[in-house]
């Protein structure tokens, strides 16, 4: 998994913007690999219904994963016959790979994916890229398992495909419902800040982007498809279920180890309501107090199974004291993760210790609680000694809550400079533009080539400009905030005379 730094923080959502007028809104791009037969129907059928129903320009993308068979030659012919349709090819095989590189190489505000087969029904795609054209979302997502999806398959890939789903959201804590359904769609300046972080070249592609923009707290939108079954669909299910596997394994284990730098994205948007300053409210509160009062609800029940465990054996203080000692590293640790979301091993050691001081200071008042209880009754009952522990706790557990709030895991954002915050600044007027950093002078953009142009070739890594190895975000931020254009709708009745479509 990468640890490289994200390479900067995304603006605040807005309008769909665009380079210049007659730049495509929408890149649709369909991998493939050895489709000779189906590519040419699929990209007719495709191409004919964006013509109907789609009110902006588009472009169909062939990304050609290396095949073998005449598949390149068809491709050829589309793009030299359909002004909107462009062929790329790779020389690798992998469709995570052919979609990093046609979408880090596309000028596209919105880029989307589907597969060659077309199972999903394309009356979707609108309501697929509407909420990232209005800036609502980030990405969207096909669904198959929404309630009021119709999904024509088998048994067996129904069962595949809930069981994965399954092992998403118990591993993972993932709350999409569907990671592989081929129909996506994504802002391209999202796409230049969340593609470095994803690994994986092949099927897992799409369901470690969905992982690691949920975690990024970034919005995904669900839409409900019609999705009919391909029978003569040449993926290998075994080999995909085991590297899909070995996915959730390394992304599971770097968002344990907090080896990715998701911080750098989370929650960058200026219209975020939980991001609003409120008076005498503390920022964070209500999320904390309702994590902390989840983690010390499980902890008291852990406390109370050691103190009934370890009092078969000791003294009511000694398992007491037990009890506490063991439930309390459980707790620094779960609420220092879940309640204050401090990840990784940095200051772990440090935050035990502070931990171990609020745990004397609970120690003294259950301690003293049960001494009280004692000093009232030679010979309290078991339930007695429970009772007393359980209100001494809940006094512990209000000044625990404090104690860590304010010194062992202090909120250190209201000591940084305002400049390194990025803050969306507010509009002076109606025509005003969010401000941002400075990014500093980059080269422009060279104009993307023509459509009846022959086949662009490049090896995966390597932009259609020719560039290797710099970041999509530098190569591509002169996309800028100050280019924004008014969209208008493009009926097909309302094209020029001469146009094809």
């Amino acid at each position: 998994m990468r640890t490289d730094s994200s390479p900067g923080t995304l603006p605040a959502r807005e309008h769909l913007p665009a380079d210049a007028a007659g730049t495509p809104v929408l890149d649709v791009v369909i991998p493939v690999y050895n489709e000779e037969k189906d590519l040419q129907p699929c990209v007719r059928r495709l191409h004919d219904h964006l013509t109907r129903t789609f009110p902006y320009p588009f472009r169909i993308t062939i990304a050609d994963n290396a095949s073998t068979d005449s598949t390149p030659d068809v491709a050829r012919l589309l793009e030299s016959r359909v002004p909107e349709v462009r062929s790329f090819r790779l020389e690798q095989k992998g469709r995570g790979r052919a979609l990093r590189t046609v979408w880090s190489a596309s000028e596209a505000p919105i880029l989307a994916y589907m597969d060659v087969d077309l199972s999903t029904d394309l009356n979707a795609l609108l309501p697929l890229v509407a909420p990232l054209i209005s800036g609502h979302s980030d990405l969207a997502i096909g669904s198959r398992l929404a309630r009021s999806s119709r999904v024509v398959r088998g048994a067996k890939r129904e069962f595949i495909s809930r069981s994965y789903n399954l092992i998403l959201r118990g591993s993972l804590q993932a709350r999409f419902s569907d990671a592989q359904c081929g129909f996506k769609a994504i802002r391209r300046d999202v796409a230049q800040l969340l593609l470095p972080l994803v690994e994986d070249t092949g099927w897992f592609f799409d369901t470690e982007m969905l992982v690691l923009a949920e975690r990024a707290g970034l919005r995904i939108h669900e839409v409900p498809v019609d999705w009919v079954d391909d029978p003569d669909s040449t993926v290998h299910i075994v080999k995909t279920a085991t590297d899909d596997l070995k996915g959730v394994w390394r992304v599971g284990r770097a968002l344990a180890t907090g080896s990715l730098p998701l911080d750098r994205l989370t929650r960058p948007f200026g219209d975020d309501p939980r991001d609003r300053e409120i008076m005498d409210v503390p920022k964070g509160l209500a999320r904390q107090l309702v994590g902390f009062c989840v983690v010390g609800g499980l902890s008291t029940l852990f406390y109370l199974l050691l103190y009934s465990g370890f009092r078969q054996f000791s003294g009511s203080q000694t398992a007491n004291a037990l009890a506490l000692l063991v439930s309390a590293v459980a707790n620094t640790a779960a609420n220092r993760r879940l309640t204050f979301g401090v990840r990784g091993r940095a200051g772990a050691v440090r935050h035990q210790a502070q931990g171990l001081v609020v745990f004397g200071i609970g120690l003294a008042l259950t301690s003293g609680s049960l001494l009280a209880l004692d000093a009232a009754t030679s010979d309290p009952a078991h339930a007695t000694e429970l009772a007393v522990l359980v209100a001494a706790n809940l006094a512990a557990t209000v000044l625990r809550f404090l104690l860590f709030r304010a010194w062992v895991f202090p909120d250190r954002r209201g000591d940084e400079e305002p400049e390194t915050r990025h803050r969306v600044q507010p509009s002076t007027g109606p025509a005003a533009s969010p401000t941002y950093p400075a990014p500093g002078p980059l080269p422009q953009r060279p104009h993307a080539p023509s459509r009846n142009s022959a086949t662009t070739r490049f090896r995966a890594g390597e932009a259609a400009d020719g560039t290797v190895g710099v970041p999509p975000l530098e190569r591509s931020r002169e996309w800028g905030r100050d280019a924004t254009i008014r969209l208008q709708p493009v009926r097909p009745h309302e094209t020029d005379p001469g146009d094809a479509r």
